[in-house]
């Protein structure tokens, strides 16, 4: 079987003919030379209007950029031709294997858009020899066709979120489909401002913002004021994952504060080493955490009653009657209010203040993925960890949607597919 047949059989392209193939050894080292010519039958289409029309001349020779084969890069080479047309004048014709003046065919962007998702960006460049510009173009098409094309109908619960972007506070605001049947990141903004969840539901519109029935988020007053403006009708459910982690800030300002007093006072430093066995879940400490632990469970420290005060809340989640819930929120806060421990105080407060949204934890419960902003939270932590921090806004997009979108792949219609 002949390469020409091959090509034919996975990539054809009607109206164009491959005519040769040959091997090519110079500096850059050994490539395969693909040459394709117009068929004769047919006339070319314009660019413009996608119309068949008249040539008009031929440039001079390109070449496009085809997916590897056995290691060895491949290259189409064809005489692009201008066409006369009536409707957008004398134009370069249209071509099924690229678009525009991209050198890259639009197999082989795929493709490397595919790996992107496996490898990082650089690793792909390097496994299949080529720069880190051409991956980040491919992967840059493939989102915004996978954008211009992607269901949004039928979206009843969402998640909004901030996340830690670089360094100097930048931050994401990020919000995700968290429906029951799928879970998907919907867009993305720069900081976490007023005006950038608004952006979020002017984009969304206001017809698809009265369907939404849960609306998950955090206590960041922005967040709140704007959801209880746009989608008033749905429940807003504050995460579960935030309350608590509230708490264990908490803890850790009350553990530093005393470990300073007690180092001032002389005191043996009990608390050195204790960070992570006071802010991890019992079930997820090491031995020697849980040792440390116990140690200093036999302190009457203020670091430790807070400990208590945050792993006595954790029965909050257990409740099935959301009246116990309330009954049990209530006696905490007082419990708290009682206990002198000014960040925990302020905590309870805190709760105090959010308790109606709070308690709509148990109206979702069973019924929306509430544990699903934080999964895809950390997911997106390791898609931008793995490509060591993006430099520019537009990278950190491209690839959170890339990564998390769930967006639509054309290479279903395709005749074959690379990877």
């Amino acid at each position: 079987m002949q390469l020409k047949t091959i090509l034919n059989l996975v990539h054809p392209s009607p109206g164009f003919v491959y005519r040769r193939a040959e091997l090519v050894e110079d500096g850059s080292g050994v490539r395969l030379h693909i040459l394709v010519t117009p068929d004769a039958r047919t006339k070319p289409i314009c660019s413009g209007c996608g119309e068949k029309r008249p040539g008009y001349d031929t440039l001079t020779q390109r070449a496009f950029e085809f997916v590897p084969l056995w290691a060895i890069a491949v290259f189409f080479l064809y005489s692009m031709r201008r066409v006369s047309c009536p409707t957008c004048g004398i134009v370069v014709e249209a071509v099924p294997w690229a678009v525009g003046k991209s050198p890259v065919t639009k197999a082989y962007a795929w493709f490397l858009a595919t790996w992107a998702k496996r490898m990082s960006w650089l690793e792909v460049a390097r496994s299949f020899h080529t720069s880190w510009e051409t991956v980040f173009r491919s992967v840059e098409k493939a989102v915004e066709w996978g954008l211009a094309h992607r269901d949004l109908s039928g979206i009843q619960a969402i998640g909004v979120d901030e996340v830690f972007w670089k360094k100097g506070y930048k931050f994401l605001t990020v919000v995700y489909q968290i429906d029951s049947g799928r879970r998907r990141l919907l867009w993305i903004g720069k900081d976490r401002t007023l005006r950038t969840i608004l952006g979020f539901f002017r984009w969304f519109g206001k017809e698809r913002s009265a369907q939404l029935r849960w609306v998950c988020s955090d206590m960041w007053k922005p967040y709140l004021r704007v959801i209880a403006r746009k989608a008033g009708q749905a429940v807003n459910v504050l995460d579960r994952f935030h309350i608590m982690a509230k708490m264990s800030k908490a803890i850790d300002e009350v553990r530093a504060q005393e470990a300073k007093s007690m180092r001032i006072e002389g005191l043996a430093p009990v608390l050195k080493h204790s960070r992570w066995c006071l802010l991890k879940r019992p079930e997820n400490q090491t031995e020697l955490q849980k040792q440390k632990l116990a140690d200093l469970l036999r302190y009457n420290l203020r670091t430790v009653r807070a400990y208590l005060l945050k792993e006595t809340f954790q029965h909050f989640w257990d409740y099935c009657s959301q009246g116990w819930a309330i009954a049990f929120l209530d006696r905490w806060c007082a419990q708290v209010m009682r206990s002198r421990i000014e960040p925990m105080k302020k905590v309870a407060r805190t709760l105090q203040g959010h308790r109606l949204l709070i308690l709509n934890w148990f109206k979702a419960r069973g019924l929306i993925a509430l544990g699903a902003v934080e999964g895809l939270n950390n997911r997106l932590k390791v898609i931008t960890r793995r490509s060591f921090g993006f430099r520019t806004y537009r990278a950190t997009e491209i690839a959170l949607y890339h990564n998390l979108g769930d967006l639509p792949d054309p290479q279903v219609k395709l005749a074959h597919r690379f990877c």
